[in-house]
């Protein structure tokens, strides 16, 4: 089901992608998490914040054009079902109706750490390890 969903660039159900994040983030002995690519929608942030019972510390937001993104999209090879020219325009579609009020949300909470995303593999994650590091509060050693 889940393999569909993806397949047509559309949206995993709330209910489904909370259960299984719920069932992860129980049975580990981690007290802090890195969720890639959710909430996707406010139906996923109102349904994790309502079960979960949190918010999220900081929200990444990569900053990239469409025409970046559907090169390296096209470019990754790695076998998804929605790496594809077709389910690329849905894919936006549904980011701009879905997902950017949830990062709009997130930003009025001041919680959005935005990275131009458009720079090089090193450049990206060095603003990203920064981003953690002001988080961790720690120097990165053994964090």
């Amino acid at each position: 089901m889940i393999q569909d969903y993806k397949k047509e660039g559309k949206i995993v159900p709330s209910e489904v992608t909370v259960k299984l994040l719920q069932q992860a983030m129980q049975g580990s002995t981690n007290n802090k998490f890195l969720i890639d690519g959710f909430p996707c929608n406010e139906e996923n942030r109102t349904a994790f914040e309502n079960i979960m019972k949190v918010e999220p510390d900081f929200v990444l937001f990569f900053d990239c054009s469409q025409e970046e993104l559907t090169r390296r999209i096209l470019n990754r090879n790695q076998g998804r079902v929605d790496d594809n020219i077709q389910a690329i325009p849905k894919r936006f579609q549904v980011y701009f109706e879905s997902t950017l009020p949830v990062i709009d949300y997130y930003s009025s909470k001041g919680k959005v750490q935005k990275i131009d995303a458009e720079r090089s593999i090193e450049e990206v994650f060095e603003a990203v390890k920064s981003i953690f590091l002001n988080f961790s509060g720690g120097s990165g050693e053994g964090n």
